[in-house]
């Protein structure tokens, strides 16, 4: 009697395909400087899911605002912090309400 391996075959590529599969990044947390009136550099390698910690180290209150109008608005009073999870993909200029010098993009993947 012959026996049929045809579904072990199926089954055994079934799990191979399922294993190679490539997991999803787990959300990475970035920070962004902001001191002598200055936006320091803003991080590279954003994705949707990662957070984003704003740090004032001035003695003047700062905003990172999208000049879009809505996609984020962050106000910090000096030496304070402020955590954003990233929602959105897509690139995003902003400026500090306060100082409107002050500019920088995020690009978020």
């Amino acid at each position: 009697m012959r026996l049929r391996r045809t579904p072990l075959y199926v089954a055994s590529a079934g799990v191979l395909l399922l294993a190679a599969w490539p997991a999803a990044a787990a959300p990475h947390t970035y920070t962004f400087v902001m001191d002598k009136l200055k936006f320091g550099a803003v991080p590279t390698g954003l994705h949707k899911g990662d957070t984003l910690v704003f740090i004032n180290k001035d003695m003047f209150k700062h905003s990172a605002t999208a000049t879009d109008g809505h996609s984020f608005d962050v106000d910090l009073a000096p030496g304070s912090a402020k955590k954003m999870v990233l929602t959105k993909t897509g690139t995003f200029p902003f400026i500090c309400r306060y100082h409107p010098n002050m500019r920088g993009v995020l690009v978020i993947k």
